[in-house]
Parts: C-alpha cells; sequence; structure tokens
C-alpha cells in the first residue's frame, strides 16, 4: 500500500495508544476513576437506603449495628440519630440526611458532605480531556507533515511561473520517502526538463542568428564591391546567388525542424510507403555523389517494408544521416547500409569510415547546430541529424549513435510499421 497510508496509520495508531496509556496513568496516579462523582453519590444513595429498611423493619438497634459495620468497612460519616424538636420529620430529605418514623417515633439519617473538591471530580473529563490533547496532536503532526512539502511545492510553482526553472525542492524533504516526496521529486524533473528546453531555445536563437550573420556579412560585403567597382558585377552576383542559397537553405531546415518541434502532438499525414524502396532511392542518389571522393557505398538493400508514415518527413530522415555520412566519412573509403526487420519493426544502420565522434558527444550531435569536435566544417548547419531525430521520434520510433570497434560512427534508426508514441516505443525495447 501507499507509505503516506502507512505514515497516517502509524501517527493515528500511536496517538490511540499513547491517549490510552495516559488515562490508565492519570487514573492510577490521580486516583481519579471515571465517573467516580456518580458513583459516590449512588453508594451514599444505597447506604441511606439500606439503614431505611433495616431502621423500619428490624428496629433501631438492627439499624445502629448496621450503621458501625458500614463506617467500618466505607467511612461516609453516617449516624442514626433522634431530634428532639417536635415536627422534626416534617422536614424535607436532602442529599446528607434524611428523616425516617417508626412506632411514633422520628429518627434522622446524616451523612457527611462531600469534599468540595477532589481528584474524583476530574475523573469524568480526563478522557475527554485526554482524547481532546490527543486529537490536537494527531492533527498538528499531520497538518505539519503535510503542509510543510505543500509550501514547498506552492513556492516551485510559484518561481516557475515567474521563469525560474533552477528551483529545485527534492533536497527540502528532509529524508522523507513517500508519494509527496515523489511528487517534489517530480517537480524537479520538470523544472529541469524546462530549464533544459529554455537553454535549448536560447541556444538555436544563438544558433540561428551566427548562421545568419555570416552569409548576410558576405552580401553585404558583396554589395560593398560592387559599388566600388561595378565592373565587377557578374562574379558577385554568382557569389550573391550562392549567399542566397546558402540563406534559403538554412531558413528551410530551421523551418522543417521548428514544424517537426512545433508540431510533435499534431496527427501524421501517412500514407503507407515501401520504406526500403524509399531507402534504395536515396542510397542510389548518394552512391553518384560519392563518386566524386572515391567512397563506396551500399547501393541496394533487398526485402520489402510498407508501413505507415509520412512520406516527406521519413525521406529527410534518412537522407540527412545518408548524406552526413557520405559527407564526413574518408576518402577511399566504404558507407555500409544494412536493414534488419520484424513484422512490426524496421532497423536501419548507417555505418561511415569518418572521425567519429567522442563518447561524450554521441547525444550532443541530435542537437541543432551541433557537430563533432573532430569534424570538419563540409556545408551544411549542424541541423540534419536533430531533423532525423524529430522525424523518427514523431513516428514513434529512435534514432541512436554508437561508434563501430573498427572507427567511424554507426547511426541506427528504427521505425514501427505503424505510428505509436515515443514511450510506448521505449517500452517495446
Amino acid at each position: 500500500m501507499p507509505r503516506l497510508f502507512w505514515k497516517f496509520f502509524r501517527i493515528i495508531w500511536l496517538t490511540l495508544a499513547i491517549s490510552l496509556a495516559v488515562v490508565i496513568l492519570l487514573v492510577k496516579f490521580l486516583q481519579a476513576v471515571p465517573f467516580a462523582r456518580q458513583l459516590d453519590q449512588e453508594r451514599r444513595a444505597i447506604v441511606m437506603n439500606l439503614t431505611e429498611n433495616i431502621l423500619l423493619h428490624d428496629g433501631e438497634d438492627a439499624a445502629a449495628r448496621f450503621v458501625r459495620t458500614s463506617e467500618r468497612t466505607q467511612p461516609l460519616g453516617l449516624t442514626l440519630s433522634k431530634p428532639a424538636e417536635a415536627g422534626a420529620c416534617t422536614t424535607k430529605s436532602t442529599v446528607t440526611t434524611r428523616d425516617v418514623l417508626r412506632d411514633g417515633i422520628c429518627y434522622r439519617l446524616s451523612l457527611s458532605a462531600p469534599p468540595s473538591f477532589t481528584f474524583d471530580r476530574l475523573g469524568p473529563i480526563i478522557p475527554w480531556l485526554t482524547i481532546l490533547v490527543a486529537s490536537t496532536i494527531a492533527a498538528g503532526a499531520l497538518a505539519r507533515y503535510l503542509i510543510r512539502p505543500v509550501v514547498h511545492l506552492r513556492d516551485g510553482l510559484s518561481a516557475l511561473a515567474h521563469g525560474r526553472f533552477d528551483f529545485r525542492i527534492g533536497d527540502k524533504m528532509a529524508g522523507r520517502k513517500d508519494e509527496v516526496t515523489a511528487l517534489a521529486y517530480d517537480f524537479d524533473s520538470t523544472a529541469a526538463r524546462l530549464q533544459e528546453l529554455q537553454d535549448a531555445q536560447q541556444r538555436l536563437f544563438h544558433d540561428v542568428s551566427h548562421e545568419l550573420r555570416s552569409p548576410l556579412s558576405r552580401l553585404q560585403a558583396a554589395v560593398g564591391v560592387l559599388r566600388q567597382s561595378p565592373a565587377k558585377l557578374a562574379a558577385m552576383l554568382d557569389r550573391m546567388d550562392r549567399e542566397v542559397e546558402r540563406l534559403d537553405m538554412l531558413v528551410g531546415e530551421v523551418l522543417t525542424l521548428a514544424r517537426l518541434t512545433a508540431g510533435s502532438g499534431r496527427p501524421l499525414k501517412t500514407q503507407t510507403l515501401d520504406v526500403i524502396e524509399l531507402l534504395n532511392e536515396i542510397l542510389g542518389d548518394a552512391a553518384f555523389e560519392a563518386q566524386a571522393r572515391k567512397v563506396s557505398i551500399t547501393t541496394s538493400i533487398d526485402g520489402t517494408f510498407r508501413a505507415e508514415v509520412e512520406g516527406e518527413l521519413i525521406y529527410r530522415a534518412f537522407e540527412n544521416v545518408v548524406r552526413n555520412a557520405v559527407k564526413y566519412t574518408a576518402e577511399h573509403s566504404h558507407i555500409s547500409v544494412s536493414c534488419e526487420w520484424t513484422a512490426e519493426r524496421l532497423r536501419v544502420c548507417v555505418t561511415d569510415q569518418g572521425p567519429g565522434v567522442g563518447w561524450d558527444e554521441l547525444e550532443r550531435i541530435f542537437q541543432p547546430f551541433s557537430r563533432g569536435k573532430e569534424a570538419v566544417p563540409k556545408g551544411g548547419y549542424g541541423l540534419g541529424l536533430a531533423i532525423t531525430r524529430q522525424a523518427i521520434e514523431r513516428h514513434g520510433g529512435r534514432v541512436h549513435a554508437s561508434l563501430p570497434d573498427a572507427g567511424g560512427l554507426a547511426i541506427t534508426l528504427e521505425l514501427p510499421r505503424r505510428p505509436t508514441s515515443y514511450g510506448a516505443a521505449d517500452d517495446e525495447n
């Protein structure tokens, strides 16, 4: 059962057990029996009634003996007397006195008055007072146990609302281990994820600005040259065309990545395609480009794998990986492309013989504008693998990088036959 339930159970159970122990100790040390006052009143009434009955039925001597015996066993100040005043038997009986008429003689039974205060008077209220105190303690303990983490959670949510994603509350749980603590650590995970997204967004803005500035600076330089030397119009126009093409390519890739990221919750526009046939088409084009660097590549994969996919996204995903391999593999090397599939899943692995990346960079290369430290810039903007991951994960697949023993870099893409949630895809593995 949940830990929070057992904590509440233990607090309430211990409170009741301590309450019972306190009642027993108070009764023992104070001799304050619960309802002792009522018992004393009933005992006095019984003694009075017995004395009266003995007096009426057995006479004065028997009543006097009973009085003496009663006083020896349970002293109550009981006395038997004959009032001298006339008409005494007409006096109204009270709790401590009673007049009895027998054979024309008026007798008076008297009891000493009970003490004005004894611990016995506390008897009736001891259980209720103990229950009240114990309930107050238990309520205070439970309230304190719950309110403190709630206050921390409120402070954390307030911090998030004001954009402070570095606020953490897990270390303020003071060693607790229950559902509230789990909620606090979930909050920390959420805040950390929001901070990562904020950092990624800021980094993306910075990188986009940087990448846009370079071709714009070259365009400005070309315009400046034209103003100084109009005779160089043709050469400068060619240079400006190249820079405009670079800008157009960069903006296109940024828009593609933004569309994939912003539309992660939107349904895919799927159609049934043979993914292996699509891959073979990409490999054919890549083989033609690879000839310039004396690079060989697997050009054909046998078999079919018909899947429900958004064709444009899957084409971009596979093309980016294959073109990256062609771009960064060593000259006179070979790029290996292998496929494995089951009834519901396709696995494609593209392995090059380039410089590879460090172990600590295997995840970073899938971030926008990121390249391996050893990679020599060869065109492009570092958005290809980021687009690939977003496209594959939107279909419920996954993409990861590894370092083969022979060197280079291997990119593995896993694609389900039908789109599923990414979490479900992970669970299958």
